[in-house]
């Protein structure tokens, strides 16, 4: 019995002083795809010279969120006027770049001013780096920089160039193809097709993660252009559907199968802000050109085309065009492109607050940490308030830097790309 407790104490003192793992953020909004982080102990406030534990120089132009898998931070960037495709890789330590891979070359055709060619956000598992270029190139890299596959099968052209990021689950790498008729191809007086005027030719696809080969490929029906990136729900039988949404549609896929279950009408173009899933609702603004609001679709039993019958709420005022929502139960919170934050109910979209934050406009998503959102404007303050039913602004902090990318956590800092640094902001 002496000889068990002499070995018992030493291995529970180790199992005691050892450091809880750090989360991973290996996706567009982290691992939660909603940008949840069990981070506890993010930075509340910083300044251009306190509070950043480094910042690195990035090259070329690109609003591609940073991932992480332990020390490794990933991210894309296009040179050459958007024509060159690289993947950065630093060690998140310190923020020294381990290695700089340049892809492909790819077309670097029309998008909006506000859209760059590198601006879909990689995913990881681990082993490998996957990323998606402008124009439609995706390709897989070993944590060593060398290219594994490319796919460049799917050329892709929308007005507003390429903005949703890919979604991997279960060895599946899915991305929606969500564009418009390109002009120079087919025609000016069909320039319209696609973007302001519906069409039948978006889809989604995923490819063997492995392999880089296609698994499937759906046409979406009739839609027009988006920029949403997927999202994940497992229905009553167990099945994982891909919930994704574009102009006019919200649908739900068999991850698997590719086939596609159910399909909702939520009318507007160019929407940008990705879906929540709010426990059994998928949470969707709208976009342009089209109702402007956001809507509550009920996901249980959804099965074919869907009428309002699916629909458990509707918010018209101040919806979201640009960042995507948040979610902490039993509220949803928003922030526009013109700085208004909201919040609701999430289970009727009765809203509880608004407040105008001012000072910047928005493009990039929330940061949810615990009861604190973490949101950054275009001039590179991040406005730090908090996720309950009283509106308290907490801290506002500059970098000094223009923002456009989504931030991503690592350990209990968080990384903010700004057009030509990566920060890492915290102690």
């Amino acid at each position: 019995m002496k000889l068990y407790y002499s070995l018992l104490i030493p291995v529970v003192v180790c199992s005691l002083l050892a450091p809880a793992q750090a989360e991973n953020w290996p996706c567009f909004r982290g691992s939660s795809r909603q940008g949840v982080t069990d981070a506890k102990n993010l930075p509340l406030k910083w300044t251009e010279t306190e509070g950043v534990k480094w910042k690195a120089g990035i090259p070329g132009e690109g609003h591609s969120s940073p991932v992480v898998w332990g020390d490794r931070i990933f991210l894309t960037t296009a040179t050459q006027g958007g024509v060159e495709c690289q993947v950065i890789c630093l060690n998140a330590a310190d923020g020294k770049v381990l290695w700089q891979k340049e892809v492909f070359k790819q077309e670097a055709a029309r998008k909006e001013s506000r859209n760059t060619y590198a601006t879909p956000t990689p995913v990881t598992d681990g082993e490998r780096v996957y990323v998606v270029f402008g124009g439609g190139g995706i390709a897989a890299l070993d944590f060593d920089g060398t290219v594994v596959w490319t796919f460049k099968e799917f050329r892709f052209y929308s007005r507003h160039g390429l903005g949703a990021s890919p979604l991997l689950e279960d060895g599946l790498l899915v991305m929606p193809w969500d564009g418009s008729t390109d002009p120079e191809k087919e025609g000016a007086d069909k320039e319209r097709v696609g973007w302001q005027l519906p069409w039948d030719r978006s889809f989604i696809f995923a490819l063997d993660a492995k392999t880089g080969r296609l698994a499937w490929k759906t046409g979406r029906g009739t839609s027009r252009i988006a920029h949403i990136t997927p999202n994940l729900w497992t229905d009553e039988g167990g099945r994982k559907q891909v919930i994704s949404g574009a102009g006019d549609v919200v649908q739900g896929y068999d991850l698997k199968t590719g086939e596609r279950l159910w399909s909702a009408a939520n009318p507007g173009e160019g929407v940008s802000p990705s879906l929540i899933i709010a426990g059994d609702l998928a949470i969707q603004p709208n976009g342009f050109m089209g109702a402007d609001s956001v809507r509550a679709f009920k996901l249980p039993g959804a099965k074919g085309e869907v009428g309002e019958s699916t629909m458990a709420w509707e918010q018209a005022k101040n919806p979201p065009k640009m960042p995507s929502l948040a979610y902490l139960p039993p509220h949803v919170f928003a922030v526009t492109e013109n700085g208004m934050a909201w919040c609701a109910e999430a289970k009727t979209g009765e809203v509880v607050w608004r407040e105008r934050l001012g000072g910047s406009t928005f493009a990039s998503s929330p940061v949810l940490s615990g009861t604190r959102l973490y949101i950054t404007g275009d001039e590179g303050i991040t406005f730090v308030f908090s996720a309950g039913d009283k509106f308290e602004l907490l801290a506002k902090n500059s970098l000094g830097e223009k923002v456009h990318a989504s931030p991503a956590v690592w350990k209990d800092h968080l990384l903010i790309r700004g057009n030509k640094h990566l920060f890492c902001v915290g102690k």
